[in-house]
């Protein structure tokens, strides 16, 4: 029963993405939702108690797994440049991806400083993010690779500009644009880490 009822929640959360993403934050309604998600609005509410607890546990369940991928990726690696590489691999995944989640993220940062709820599941990706800057970069100077003498600075820094390549990749609204970003956020971590250039991920 648990299993069921995760699965339907899973499957509504998975249309309420596209719904926003389709439609933003203000026009989408429950109706959409549950028209996305092919059930009838009784079933989305029996799940959610109304349209913003929809959104928030979207905004948790998608931030939740999109760590989740980048620390798995992470951890596939051994040494601190192949992780920087993963990590933004992983984080440029697709343009049809960056940009569903990316029009949604934008949402959302417009809400999270008047609403609690969202700064709160907001500020626990970031923290989730920076973990995983940490790592890299404490890995890196254990190895001789990078030169930062402040660690948490620099997964800020590192989480900053991943965030910071995509939003402007989406706002130019070119998808061929997208390996070039992805190549210019790598090229300028990698510099900026290691005081070193480099060519791109290919």
């Amino acid at each position: 029963m648990r299993e069921l009822a995760t699965k339907r929640r899973n499957q509504i959360l998975k249309a309420a993405l596209q719904a926003v993403s389709d439609k933003g934050f203000a026009s989408v309604t429950l109706q959409d939702i549950a028209d996305y998600a092919e059930v009838s609005k009784g079933v989305t509410s029996y799940y959610f108690a109304n349209k913003e607890d929809v959104l928030c546990h979207l905004l948790e369940w998608v931030t939740d797994r999109i760590y989740k991928n980048e620390l798995a990726a992470i951890q596939k690696e051994a040494t601190s440049l192949d992780k920087l590489k993963a990590y933004v691999l992983s984080a440029f995944s697709t343009p049809e991806e960056n940009k569903r989640f990316y029009r949604v993220y934008l949402e959302f940062l417009a809400k999270a400083s008047r609403n609690p709820r969202f700064r709160e599941i907001n500020n626990q990706f970031y923290e989730n993010c920076w973990s995983l800057g940490r790592e890299i970069v404490n890995l890196g100077k254990a190895e001789g690779t990078f030169f930062i003498a402040d660690v948490n600075q620099a997964a800020i820094t590192i989480r900053a500009l991943i965030d910071g390549c995509l939003i402007q990749w989406l706002m130019r609204d070119q998808d061929e644009l997208h390996e070039y970003y992805r190549d210019t956020c790598y090229d300028t971590l990698h510099s900026y880490l290691t005081n070193q250039r480099t060519n791109g991920l290919g």
